[in-house]
């Protein structure tokens, strides 16, 4: 007979947003998505077994066991996949971390917080209205703001980064990702103390 080892349960939820499909794949708003790429890089797993409308997978990380989510709903639709997600590992909002990108933060800034409103992001917005709290903590990416008043946010947010905004934004990647880890290993205090510069 054969007996299958009980797994550890899930302590943190940590979700990356962004929009499926290749066209989005280089765009401000797919800077979250960018930390995960860079999370199961690390780790050596593969974000891609299809769970709550996301694609999903558990590490260890920073000594916590972790579910990676990558929402597959289109940004404004986000808090269905963290709702499932929360309900199924029955943990609080509080134990679930954002990360997204940040239009009023210049390129390659990060800004850490414990909870917060959207700001007027889509997807924390939803996450918000779906959850019912704004009681989680997030990690925000600048991507930096559109350059005119009259730009369209929509079409700024789902523009291809380039040039120096590019770099920038791909080092901020890197430290968002060693943020996340430092969270799960010492504490949001830690990362905020760190990272928030």
């Amino acid at each position: 007979m054969f007996f299958r080892k009980k797994l550890e349960p899930v302590e943190w939820i940590a979700v990356f947003l962004g929009n499926p499909g290749l066209r989005y794949e280089s765009t401000r708003h797919n800077a979250g998505f960018m930390v995960a790429d860079v999370i199961a890089k690390e780790t050596v797993v593969k974000i891609n077994r299809a769970k709550f409308n996301a694609l999903t997978a558990v590490v260890t990380l920073g000594g916590k066991r972790v579910l990676l989510v990558k929402p597959q709903t289109y940004m404004n639709l986000s808090g269905n996949s963290v709702r499932q997600a929360m309900k199924f590992h029955n943990l609080p909002i509080q134990n679930v971390i954002i990360i997204s990108d940040e239009t009023s933060l210049p390129p390659g800034k990060l800004r850490i917080r414990r909870r917060g409103s959207s700001g007027g992001h889509n997807g924390l917005r939803d996450i918000i209205k779906k959850c019912g709290s704004e009681d989680f903590p997030r990690i925000r990416i600048g991507v930096g703001a559109p350059p005119y008043d009259e730009y369209i946010l929509a079409d700024w947010v789902l523009s291809a980064l380039k040039g120096d905004d590019a770099k920038q934004v791909a080092d901020a990647v890197l430290r968002a990702a060693a943020a996340l880890e430092l969270t799960m290993m010492e504490g949001l205090d830690a990362a905020m103390g760190k990272y928030n510069g």
